[in-house]
């Protein structure tokens, strides 16, 4: 079953903040090939909001008509006239209907003002900490990216959402799918940050992975990797299967794989061009792993425009 976020936003949410939730999760649905989130705009009486910048969101509905795992509350600016009691009342009556209550941004203050952080450690975008601290003494602030307390979630900002979600995808059974996510992104951070805690391993993995992204057009030999990793390509292979749950080779290929979906939807490369570039001796061999891999030849893909 999909993991179900409705986003309740209110009028001057941060756009990049919501962007930075839901494109993740996106980008999962796409790496895994199979619906592992829904997500809904919401608002607390289903009119139309708009953002900081002016982008205007139709939701899905009110938050009466909401139900599911988490509840992401987003406002941002002019998060102090929203405190009132409509407010307070509204989140009161959705908390039974969610698993997990989050805040995003300022959201924290809201979820505050409602007694639902009242004994949890929370954070809140770092302008506004000092008040919050003062304001709800039950609360246990701290001045941190992002805090995960029980079933609370708080978020200082636009940029920890987006490494908070990609926590969330790093706990798949497949932590390949944050690699892959990260990839698309481009995130300077590591992938791996996402799915354990630093490690040895962790950190040659890392490296290696790097490396692999920055050979995709000529990939090593394994046995090249390891060389370069300083270590035995037994050592590389454990430590891919203890922190990825596969081997190099197949680490690499999917790396690869992901370089030649991308070309395929978004380039008009022929797939014979996008075999080269994606390390492939002849188009056959990257059409029937790319089939194998996405369930669709590279010409199936492009023609039906999906990923």
């Amino acid at each position: 079953m999909p993991r179900k976020f409705d986003l309740l936003l209110f009028d001057a949410f941060s756009n990049h903040c919501l962007a930075n939730i839901v494109e993740p999760l996106r980008a999962a649905n796409m790496a895994a090939r199979e619906p592992l989130y829904e997500w809904r705009f919401l608002t607390l009486d289903g009119a139309t909001v708009a953002s900081s910048s002016g982008m205007e969101v139709r939701p899905h509905g009110s938050l009466t008509q909401g139900r599911g795992d988490v509840l992401a509350v987003m406002p941002s600016y002019g998060y102090q006239t929203l405190d009132r009691q409509t407010t307070t009342r509204a989140l009161q009556h959705a908390k039974p209907r969610y698993k997990t209550l989050a805040g995003f941004d300022t959201g924290s203050w809201l979820l505050a003002r409602a007694g639902f952080l009242d004994g949890y450690r929370a954070t809140i975008h770092w302008e506004v900490l000092s008040r919050f601290e003062e304001t709800f003494p039950n609360v246990d602030a701290v001045r941190q990216r992002y805090v995960i307390d029980r079933d609370r979630v708080t978020c200082s900002g636009a940029m920890a959402a987006f490494d908070l979600v990609m926590h969330f995808i790093g706990q798949l059974p497949d932590p390949l799918i944050a690699v892959e996510v990260a990839q698309l992104f481009m995130t300077d951070h590591s992938a791996r940050a996402y799915t354990l805690a630093p490690s040895p391993g962790g950190r040659l993995v890392d490296r290696t992975l790097r490396l692999m992204q920055e050979n995709l057009e000529t990939p090593f030999p394994i046995a090249e990797l390891a060389r370069r990793m300083k270590v035995t390509q037994k050592q590389l292979e454990l430590r891919m299967r203890a922190e990825l749950k596969e081997t190099p080779q197949a680490v690499y290929c999917r790396l690869r794989l992901n370089l030649a979906r991308q070309l395929v939807v978004e380039s008009d490369q022929s797939v014979a061009e996008i075999a080269g570039r994606c390390g492939y001796e002849n188009a056959s061999a990257m059409a029937r792993a790319f089939k194998t891999q996405f369930g669709a030849s590279p010409r199936q893909m492009r023609q039906s425009g999906s990923v």
